[in-house]
């Protein structure tokens, strides 16, 4: 396991006790730790959450070589760690409870206030270790692990097979959908809720960064929308070469606009 990405959103932290700060992500290798709560002069923290109702130091997440760990420093609190793409699966975090092993490849760390809301963050761990198919491994040589580890039943995988679309049906060779055809094709998905832009482009940031290891050009003076459309490319160009999607992907798609109509007047 490389390690994970850690990502607050925008408005969870704030300088000086005052809410609206900027997005934080944070990456950490095996053996690495942060940790995260209120902070203060003695309890330095790597993730500041403002809520009067979060400890000084709530917590910390700490990288071993195959997972993570989730350690509760409340008295009397316990934390959730949801899988935002399950069915509703979660664990709970006892109080002081440390070292708690995460299984999800995804995670949303969902701490309470007094509020009607909570404080949450996200924690991604790329990078899972997966056993040879064919049962064959040495027990005393090296774990082969999986060069490009991608989840089919995650919403990330949608949206992969969604970019990948209009070449895997020989609609265009060239083009790779925009984030507002991405969230405009999977309107209507069965299990999906309100899929928003900023969902769907930190997804395909995920996808690049983090699953496909690869990064956008980086030529002087090219614009930011040029970037994020080469990056775009690069990730449908790679997993379309690997065979990492595939046409029988397309069914998990929802139905296309006005393809059960054609289907009935063919039928005629």
């Amino acid at each position: 396991m490389s390690g994970v990405v850690i990502y607050l959103p925008q408005g969870k932290t704030g300088a000086g006790g005052e809410p609206g700060g900027d997005a934080v992500t944070l990456r950490l290798g095996p053996g690495q730790v942060a940790r995260f709560g209120r902070g203060s002069a003695t309890s330095p923290v790597e993730l500041r959450l403002d809520d009067e109702a979060i400890s000084r130091l709530a917590g910390e997440i700490r990288v071993t070589d195959d997972h993570w760990q989730l350690s509760n420093h409340s008295t009397t609190q316990s934390y959730l760690v949801e899988n935002p793409e399950g069915a509703g699966e979660y664990l709970r975090v006892p109080p002081r409870r440390a070292g708690a092993p995460i299984p999800f490849e995804f995670s949303r760390v969902v701490l309470p206030t007094r509020r009607d809301t909570t404080v949450s963050f996200q924690v991604f761990a790329p990078d899972h270790v997966y056993l040879d198919p064919d049962g064959t491994g040495d027990q005393w040589g090296s774990r082969t692990v999986t060069a490009y580890s991608l989840d089919e039943t995650s919403l990330y995988f949608l949206v992969l097979v969604a970019l990948c679309e209009p070449r895997l049906r020989d609609e265009s060779p060239v083009a790779v959908p925009t984030t507002p055809e991405i969230v405009e094709r999977l309107q209507g998905h069965p299990v999906l809720g309100r899929l928003t832009a900023r969902a769907v482009s930190s997804h395909i940031d995920y996808l690049a960064d983090e699953k496909m290891r690869i990064s956008a050009p980086a030529e002087h003076g090219l614009r930011r929308e040029a970037r994020r459309n080469g990056k775009r490319e690069m990730l449908v160009g790679l997993v379309l070469r690997f065979g990492l999607v595939r046409e029988e992907h397309l069914a998990l798609l929802p139905p296309r606009p006005g393809t059960g109509a054609r289907k009935r007047e063919a039928a005629r």
